[in-house]
């Protein structure tokens, strides 16, 4: 059967859009390796058939971008089989998790040294799991899986320990984020017969105890303070997604605040800098071929990172706008990690946003967890429980 590469991501971005604006014009979406058929069941599963995460598609002319990514690109991972996605970087900045479907056609998680080549298996499950996020310790990773037969969030030790299953609804929960102090998580949720994806607090360690706090997809969570970073779609005009944030005041949402959006774009997948102070996130439109420009095979959109400050000022473009890139982080040096297809296979890269380096970490951070040698690869192991792990 002729193989189709989708990223899981921006699967995901679909059915928000889907659910969020209920429903919009015709589907075109990339995620993991999975086959076209199962997709479209997603989309159904999801009550979407005819989705898209862009709305209108309106001609645009290429924005300008800063151009220091030409000397400051760095490849981290290198599959040539299946695809490498969905990065995080703990608070040390020495190490990578990331979603990779290079050994199974669903996605397994993995750690790897940011600089280095081998990788270690963290979850080897049949079903799917993606959207790995270190905790502030770095002790933890929590994920979202289909393992239960839907998306709900799970955590695992980095050493191997069994998992533990966050959520536990019939919704589909995925995209977890680590509050500073690393007892709660913010997570999306897409609830049986909803229209809208929503935002939603859970304890780390016992699960259960769930609380709402809004209407969004992807959420992060500020690793300085009280201020979740997440996308929303548009109510009016083209229904694309921009930038928001939002304070928990006392636990209660407050200042829902647009920072980034585009007539003619979606801004997606937000993620902030160690410092709090910059956000960046994966700008993506349809591809509009201009005569003579290069783009891969079966290319039907191009997604750019970018970095905005929290205040939406100083709006920064980091990648070509020919190839797709998504799913930004940064990283502790101020480098922003991002999965790309621009070698031809989907992997991780990173580039420097600003001219010199600078100290961004002022938080105080917990003691990291103490790998086994500085050869270092983090002692994590391919256990074998009864959930797949």
């Amino acid at each position: 059967m002729k193989r189709v590469i989708y990223r899981w991501h921006l699967r995901l971005v679909v059915l928000g859009c889907a659910a969020a604006v209920g429903g919009c014009a015709s589907c075109g979406s990339r995620s993991g390796s999975v086959s076209q058929e199962r997709t479209q069941a997603l989309l159904v599963a999801a009550r979407a058939s005819q989705v898209s995460m862009f709305g209108d598609l309106p001609a645009g002319s290429p924005s300008t971008y800063f151009n220091r990514s030409s000397v400051s690109m760095k490849q981290h991972s290198f599959t040539e089989v299946g695809a490498d996605f969905d990065p995080d970087i703990d608070r040390t900045g020495r190490w990578m998790a990331f979603a990779s479907t290079r050994h199974n056609l669903n996605p397994d998680l993995y750690i790897k040294a940011v600089d280095g080549v081998a990788v270690t298996q963290l979850t080897s499950d049949p079903a799917p799991d993606i959207e790995p996020a270190f905790s502030p310790d770095g002790s933890r990773v929590a994920f979202a899986s289909r393992r239960d037969g839907n998306w709900d969030v799970w955590v695992i030790g980095v050493g191997g320990e069994p998992p533990t299953q966050i959520t536990s609804t019939a919704s589909d929960e995925v995209h977890p984020s680590w509050s500073p102090d690393g007892t709660k998580l913010v997570y999306c949720s897409l609830p049986v017969g909803g229209g809208q994806w929503e935002l939603w607090l859970a304890d780390a360690v016992r699960g259960g105890r769930q609380r709402f706090i809004g209407y969004g997809l992807f959420p992060e969570w500020s690793p300085v303070g009280d201020t979740i970073v997440y996308q929303r779609a548009r109510e009016r005009g083209s229904r694309w997604f921009s930038v928001w944030t939002l304070t928990l005041v006392d636990g209660e949402p407050r200042y829902p605040t647009e920072v980034a959006s585009s007539a003619t774009r979606a801004m997606i997948l937000p993620s902030w800098s160690p410092d709090g102070r910059q956000i960046t996130y994966a700008s993506a439109s349809a591809v509009f071929p201009e005569p003579g420009a290069m783009f891969l095979p079966n290319q039907s959109e191009v997604s750019d990172i970018w970095v905005v400050n929290v205040d939406g000022s100083g709006k920064m473009r980091l990648t070509d706008g020919y190839t797709v890139n998504h799913a930004p982080v940064f990283s502790p040096d101020g480098r922003v990690f991002f999965a790309s297809n621009r070698s031809g296979h989907e992997n991780t890269w990173s580039t420097l946003p600003l001219a010199h380096p600078v100290k961004t970490w002022t938080a105080d951070v917990p003691a990291a967890p103490v790998y086994q040698d500085a050869a270092e690869e983090p002692p994590v192991r391919r256990a074998s429980h009864g959930g797949g792990l």
